[in-house]
């Protein structure tokens, strides 16, 4: 095992079953290692290997970011975009992680109000039944009013998540950039932006308090403004393979983005 990793954390989702059964049998197979539950975690370690869902990764990425604490997936969910590992390759990430094959990515991720978000910042109005006019600025100057649902502020790791079934494009996580991608907006013309991770954003609405959600996870009702910037925290995931366009098998694997229409 490499040196750097002398303590291996095995984070697992405790309300499922699979999780609990496969994370004591990867325990059994690793030394010096510790299991915690999800809902627990603990930061002393030099690894952490997730097992769950997206879900559990993403709530792991945003505890062990501010510590630099590369992280692996093990899928046992449904969709399993950011874990890479299936329950049946235990063996083999055993041997990658022992012979040093592997890479690490740092993904970049926001921060507003005191918390991070490794996939996106979902900005609504506080009464979700109704549409919301908001306002949206760039480094403290007005680009323009949304009249929407609502507004996803989306890194290149989520423009697979919400952003993607918002209308929004599919970006390589290698991009330094930010997504700004309206939830149903009432004008064909407003669409889904690209801009600089040097940009501020910063978004207001007038007439009532909005609601925020971190990941999908985190939710804070505040007042009608907020600023949303690149945190100064990555996400540092442990991928399994040198493959530069691992992302993109990824894409067909997991989106069918290779499957022909049915006739």
């Amino acid at each position: 095992m490499q040196e750097n990793f002398k303590k291996i954390g095995i984070i697992y989702n405790c309300d499922v079953e699979e999780s609990t059964s496969l994370a004591k049998k990867l325990q059994e197979k690793l030394e010096n290692s510790t299991l915690f539950c999800a809902a627990d975690m603990q930061k002393n370690i030099d690894l952490a290997i997730v097992i769950g869902g997206d879900g559990t990764f993403l709530k792991a990425s945003r505890f062990y970011a501010p510590h630099s604490i590369p992280i692996l997936g093990f899928n046992v969910g449904r969709l399993g975009y950011l874990t890479q590992a299936r329950p049946d390759e235990i063996d083999n990430v055993i041997n990658k992680l022992t012979n040093n094959d592997f890479t690490i990515e740092n993904r970049l991720m926001l921060k507003a109000q005191g918390k991070t978000a490794l996939n996106d910042v979902v900005i609504k109005g506080v009464n979700c039944a109704r549409s919301s006019t908001m306002e949206l600025y760039i480094n403290d100057k007005k680009l323009c009013s949304y009249v929407a649902d609502g507004l996803i502020i989306s890194t290149p790791t989520g423009s697979t998540a919400y952003s993607l079934s918002a209308g929004g494009p599919v970006v390589s996580p290698l991009l330094d950039c930010f997504l700004i991608i309206p939830i149903c907006p009432h004008t064909l013309n407003m669409r889904p932006i690209v801009i600089p991770t040097t940009e501020k954003i910063t978004i207001k609405n007038a007439d009532e308090k909005l609601n925020v959600s971190f990941d999908g996870q985190v939710d804070l009702i505040i007042d009608n403004e907020i600023t949303i910037e690149k945190s100064e925290f990555s996400a540092k995931l442990l991928a399994l393979s040198h493959q530069k366009d691992k992302f993109y098998d990824i894409l067909k694997e997991k989106l069918h983005w290779s499957l022909s229409p049915r006739k």
